[in-house]
């Protein structure tokens, strides 16, 4: 039932075989557990972040809440799992959630953050680009717009947390590097609805991220603040990284991918740039361990935690930066030696009995600290870089 077939063909040397029996004993894990994962998901609705035990379903945040942005991962493994597995069973639990995505966008939508991208890209859009159905089309078309209210006109961005009734909080004027994520929902939906405000949307933002998130050396602020009456520009600010001027791994990796992506959709040879730039930041980063330290500028006396979730992102970056033909041989080293690494016992779990996949990731704790988890958003972009490096599947996004 859970079988599949690599694609690869023709000869292969023993290390390339070996790397690739590697890889497909890591993608086969992630089709068992996505086929218990994704049933649990339909039965009870509800985010699943992370957990220190690599048990997600002990999340406790509903379906509906502002905060959650990860339930999609779950519903994007079992999307590629039925794509690859051919087995029925992931499409028909996926399906189960319908209702759930339509009402998030349709009544619950003030709620909502600007992480729509990351929830209607790997469901209603995925499904649509898989089945051809309308009616997940017209979601992921509403999910667009939704975000697309989420533009702050006068300063170029777009708003990542907070009610958008609600402009005395502390996330007012507040836009983080993870939207870049984001934008390939608004590229959709121009390019299916023929509304180049989508379009205009993706781009002014991508372009006030690269002015102002990206410093001189190629690190990135994880967050910019913007005056939330007139726009104009602030400083950076931090919520996941060690501190507002440090180097989180995790937010480089999203850049890496995130401005890959917006020229895929754009051509505009600025954002191919800039994510070349990033990606070689990050490679040169790396030590021994070639898995990152969760912030590449941790003080010394701190433990160098690694974060398994910010290595699975960077390689699909790269495999990003390898379809575009421009990654050096640095970078094609490192994404090859760090999906091996993650794809080992040293950083994968290997018992059926345990939801969670990629161990040994890290979730920043809004005050400069880190915590080890497993993280779905780490499982998910595992299962990405192995489908694109076996298979060379379509992206989502």
């Amino acid at each position: 039932m859970l079988a599949f077939t690599s694609r690869n063909s023709g000869p292969a040397t023993d290390t390339a075989a070996s790397q690739n029996g590697k890889w497909e004993h890591a993608f086969r894990l992630c089709l068992q557990k996505t086929h218990a994962n994704i049933r649990r998901l339909a039965d009870e609705p509800k985010s699943g972040a992370f957990s220190k035990t690599g048990n997600y379903f002990e999340f406790d945040e509903g379906f509906f809440e502002i905060s959650n942005w990860t339930s999609s991962f779950f519903t994007g493994m079992a999307l590629m799992a039925w794509r690859e597995a051919e087995d029925d069973f992931f499409l028909a639990q996926t399906l189960r959630l319908a209702p759930w995505y339509k009402d998030k966008v349709s009544v619950h939508h003030a709620e909502t953050m600007h992480d729509l991208g990351f929830l209607y890209s790997l469901y209603s859009v995925a499904i649509y680009k898989l089945t051809g159905d309308e009616s997940h089309r017209d979601v992921g078309l509403r999910a667009a717009e939704v975000l697309a209210q989420r533009f702050i006109e006068n300063g170029n961005y777009i708003r990542a947390w907070g009610r958008m009734d609600e402009a005395d909080t502390d996330y007012a004027g507040l836009a983080i590097i993870d939207c870049m994520m984001n934008l390939p929902l608004l590229h959709w939906a121009a390019r299916e609805s023929g509304n180049q405000k989508f379009y205009d949307i993706a781009v002014r933002h991508a372009d006030t991220t690269l002015r102002y998130f990206v410093r001189p050396d190629d690190s990135v602020f994880h967050s910019y603040r913007f005056d939330p009456q007139s726009g104009k520009p602030i400083g950076g600010d931090n919520y996941c990284g060690r501190s507002v001027d440090s180097h989180w791994a995790r937010g480089a990796a999203w850049a890496i991918y995130g401005f890959a992506l917006s020229y895929s959709y754009t051509n505009d040879a600025k954002y191919l740039s800039a994510a070349l730039n990033l990606a070689k930041k990050f490679v040169s980063c790396l030590d021994a361990e070639i898995v990152p330290v969760w912030d590449f500028k941790l003080p010394d006396n701190e433990p160098p935690l690694r974060d398994s979730s910010a290595a699975a992102i960077a390689v699909c970056g790269f495999q990003e930066l390898s379809r575009h033909q421009i990654a050096d041989s640095q970078i094609l080293s490192a994404k090859k030696a760090l999906l091996d690494k993650i794809s080992s016992d040293d950083y994968i779990n290997f018992d059926q009995n345990c939801p969670g996949i990629l161990k040994n990731a890290e979730v920043g704790d809004g005050v400069g600290k880190a915590r080890t988890a497993y993280t779905s958003w780490g499982d998910y972009f595992l299962m990405e870089a192995l489908a694109f490096e076996l298979f060379e599947a379509e992206r989502f996004w």
